[in-house]
């Protein structure tokens, strides 16, 4: 989740992912970063509409966030996906991506996976502390949209920490 504004203009929300042909797992990806970022530029968890976060996700994707933070545990689904930022939104006044990178891809066929490593600095709304950690993220990618979402952090209970 990003807190930094669109650079450019927002556009209509995305359609389903066509099933014409299995898109690029990166591409999959980067359309939805550009999604969530105009998603959070509208308002967010609670103020804005999920729907363009929407067709980028698998209808039964699954996030799975460690349990010691305190947005730990699996969430499923779509209503899962809104619940989750909310619940990141509760915990983070501010939460950027400052430098991201795709690191390598594996898998055959429609399925994919993609491991991401994102550098993050974000200030805690309870305690108001400021943090900056890495993320690494195994995101499987299938048939078009996100499947599973796998995120490591490299100090849990640093972050958990900030929050407290």
């Amino acid at each position: 989740m990003t807190t930094t504004p669109p650079t450019t203009p927002a556009v209509a929300a995305p359609t389903a992912p066509s099933t014409a042909a299995p898109a690029d797992a990166r591409s999959v990806l980067s359309a939805m970063y550009a999604a969530e970022t105009r998603y959070l530029a509208a308002g967010g968890p609670g103020r804005a509409s999920f729907a363009p976060l929407a067709p980028h996700f698998a209808p039964d994707v699954v996030l799975h966030q460690a349990d010691g933070l305190p947005y730990g545990g699996t969430w499923r689904g779509h209503e899962g996906l809104e619940r989750f930022f909310l619940a990141m939104a509760d915990t983070w006044a501010e939460f950027d991506i400052v430098r991201q990178e795709f690191l390598a891809e594996g898998g055959t066929g429609a399925r994919r996976t993609v491991c991401v490593h994102s550098d993050i600095r974000a200030r805690a709304r309870a305690t108001g502390r400021a943090i900056a950690f890495p993320i690494l993220q195994a995101i499987t990618v299938e048939e078009g949209r996100i499947r599973e979402v796998r995120p490591f952090y490299w100090d849990t209970a640093a972050i958990a920490a900030a929050c407290r």
